[in-house]
């Protein structure tokens, strides 16, 4: 593994079965431009959930000038780190439907795991939140209010824990956004599937479902390959440094790992003063005698609060907490985060999205998150 994430060199096209040409073709092309369609992709894992949503953003972009991007899955999200749940304009086809990319969102929020087991609640509320935001600023209704703004379908991309608390939180999900159009993929695995129909719907539920059932595509009949199956981990680690990498200019010739980690290690860090942050542990408590141990050498998200206490803290990006110094109560943090957004954030977020360990690995490499200046205990 010494490659970071984004190639350069787009892989070959992938093959585009017709039945998911014409599933995302109705939903942009059968409705009406306004309002425009609102399309939840979801399945079990490894179904296609992902290339399907890029392949239908592409197909929406033909006729809109800009799509909302609705991501929650914080495991493999399609624009951000890990640990993410966001919402992302879209104005530019993606030439390759293999790679990823990251992208700036209109607005995300750092849910700190790489999976929605550990917080349903948070999770969900964090979910809610970006589809009101989409319906207040991009939605029909409230056109009158905001006549500047301009209506753009939504794309939302959803996590393939489809089973026990993840299906509950999948029909929480369909009910609350509503959907104009749901994308149901099917997997061979028959027991993994989603249930049959509009599974989210009560039976005295009235109304017209747009719901397109497709299956999942590993290969054509040329025996093309359709989804490239890769390393659920090594993805999020090659897209966690893919993100650092950004922390430094796109001609300086970083391509490897070890390149990335000797950049890192001599990369001089933001100092921020610890009185104008407030720490808060998303999923753990921690003694306040342990804060900084448990901070030091930690990636955190890092956010902006508001006055409202009951609003969820706006994540502008993820930081490494590069050392502490108490006595000068400084916190020293690297991240692409450019320093006047930085300048805003007073929350730290700590969850369980960590720092690589190739990165903590490479020969000859010193890095500032391994010691080996340790006082004695004794």
């Amino acid at each position: 593994m010494a490659a970071l994430l984004e190639p350069e060199s787009p892989s070959p096209s992938i093959y585009i079965p017709e039945e998911w040409s014409e599933a995302a073709d109705s939903i942009a092309y059968d409705s009406l431009t306004s309002p425009p369609p609102i399309a939840l992709i979801c399945g079990a894992k490894n179904s296609g959930k992902t290339t399907f949503s890029r392949y239908l953003l592409n197909v929406l972009l033909e006729r809109y000038k800009k799509v909302a991007y609705l991501d929650t899955d914080v495991g493999q999200p399609e624009f951000t780190p890990p640990g993410f749940v966001s919402l992302t304009l879209v104005d530019k086809l993606t030439p390759d439907l293999t790679i990823p990319c990251l992208k700036t969102p209109e607005r995300c929020f750092f849910f700190g795991d790489v999976s929605s087991k550990r917080d349903p609640t948070a999770y969900s509320n964090a979910v809610f939140t970006l589809c009101d935001y989409y319906r207040k600023d991009y939605c029909l209704s409230n056109k009158n209010e905001n006549p500047t703004k301009t209506e753009l379908p939504l794309v939302v991309n959803t996590p393939g824990w489809v089973k026990g608390v993840g299906y509950d939180i999948l029909v929480d999900m369909l009910k609350y956004i509503a959907p104009t159009h749901v994308v149901k993929i099917n997997i061979s695995a028959e027991s993994k599937n989603l249930p049959a129909g509009a599974f989210w719907l009560d039976e005295d539920c009235d109304g017209m479902i747009n719901l397109i059932e497709i299956n999942s595509a590993r290969q054509d009949s040329y025996n093309r390959s359709v989804l490239v199956q890769k390393d659920a981990r090594l993805l999020r680690d090659l897209r966690i440094m893919a993100y650092f990498r950004q922390c430094f200019p796109s001609n300086l010739n970083i391509t490897t790992i070890k390149e990335l980690a000797h950049a890192l290690a001599s990369h001089s860090p933001y100092e921020l003063p610890v009185s104008s942050i407030k720490i808060r542990h998303l999923h753990c408590q921690v003694p306040s005698s342990e804060l900084f141990f448990s901070l030091n050498a930690t990636i955190v998200g890092l956010a902006v609060g508001s006055e409202d206490p009951e609003k969820l803290p706006l994540c502008v990006g993820l930081g490494i907490v590069r050392g502490i110094d108490t006595f000068k109560g400084l916190l020293y943090v690297i991240t692409p985060v450019p320093q006047s957004t930085l300048e805003k954030v007073d929350i730290f977020l700590q969850g369980f999205i960590q720092i690589p360990t190739c990165l903590l690995q490479v020969q000859g490499c010193i890095s500032p998150y391994m010691s080996a200046n340790v006082f004695s205990t004794s």
